[in-house]
């Protein structure tokens, strides 16, 4: 049977009914449309009065609340935070819609298919992981079930989840469903369990969840925590956590709407500076860093940042 959370057990955690009314509280409606920006963070420098201008990071929507709130607080200095998925945002960036000093995309291969990079660092992973609604009965059924796709399939309930065109949730969820129809030899759990009517946004998915319009949704598992929503571990061979089984995930793939090909690999979340001035530099030091990351569930290996290419003598480590 799989693992059952609840992201009320970790520390300081809250209900998704009480995240919701938070959310509200201080009208954070932009998180939940997919852009968060820190457009009042102009800090005063603190000699002579004068204003710095703000550290521009352009960051995938699952990172959003471990940037706006955890990078925020440890960088010295201002920090402006725009959310999306990763694709688009690594789109907007290639076709010159946005200029950030840095870029942070939950897959590391969007560095090499969607904005080249000659260089990143890799500072993250992550895990998938079925979230459910405690409140239906479908979705306490979910989080009860010995296989959690059971219930949604014999309720014909709709499972939340992103759009694969957008960002890398939406197609690591298509991995892990062609993995998992492999693994509980259950063919066509895929096709089965893909209603388009159940694709959103990276963040409106997180809207629609929290106001219990949603039985089930793949989410990261850090998501989950970090809004305090009951959840479902799956096995290593499906969830896409494990840096062993990196050859069974090459096997399952997703083709972009521009002709790129995508392959299943283990989560890694990857960062480039745009720049090299110096609060670039620490900002990028900070971010890449992971202390705060794990205050936000994010798996962060000791052995992280990793750096890849030729990195420039400002971001080496």
């Amino acid at each position: 049977m799989p693992t059952q959370r609840s992201g009320d057990a970790r520390g300081g955690g809250t209900s998704r009914r009480g995240f919701l009314a938070a959310l509200g509280s201080v009208g954070t409606v932009s998180a939940l449309s997919g852009c968060v920006g820190n457009v009042g963070s102009v800090a005063d420098a603190g000699d002579g009065g004068t204003a710095r201008n703000p550290v521009s990071v352009l960051a995938a929507g699952s990172l959003q609340l471990a940037f706006s709130e955890g990078l925020r607080a440890a960088v010295d200095g201002p920090v402006q935070v725009e959310a999306h998925g990763s694709v688009t945002a690594a789109r907007l960036v290639a076709e010159g819609k946005r200029d950030p000093d840095i870029v942070a995309l939950a897959d590391t291969a969007l560095f090499d298919r969607v904005l080249p990079a000659d260089w990143h660092a890799e500072f993250a992973t992550n895990a998938l992981v079925v979230a459910y609604d405690d409140v239906s009965e479908t979705g306490r059924r979910v989080g009860a079930a010995d296989r959690w796709f059971d219930p949604l399939l014999a309720d014909d309930a709709t499972l939340g989840r992103t759009d694969p065109d957008l960002d890398p949730l939406g197609y690591r969820t298509l991995f892990a469903l062609d993995l998992a129809s492999e693994h509980y030899d259950r063919p066509g759990l895929r096709e089965a369990l893909t209603d388009p009517r159940g694709v959103y946004p990276e963040t409106a998915l997180l809207s629609r969840f929290e106001t219990g319009d949603l039985d089930a949704a793949v989410v990261y598992r850090s998501m989950a925590e970090d809004r305090g929503y009951d959840y479902v571990d799956l096995p290593a061979e499906i969830d896409l956590s494990d840096p062993a089984r990196a050859a069974a995930y090459d096997g399952v793939s997703y083709d972009l709407p521009s002709g790129e090909a995508v392959r299943g690999a283990p989560i890694a979340y990857g960062a480039r500076a745009r720049s090299g001035n110096e609060p670039v530099a620490e900002a990028f030091e900070t971010l890449v860093g992971g202390e705060y990351l794990r205050d936000h569930g994010v798996v962060v290996p000791d052995e992280f940042p990793e750096y890849s290419g030729d990195v420039p003598r400002g971001h080496r480590p």
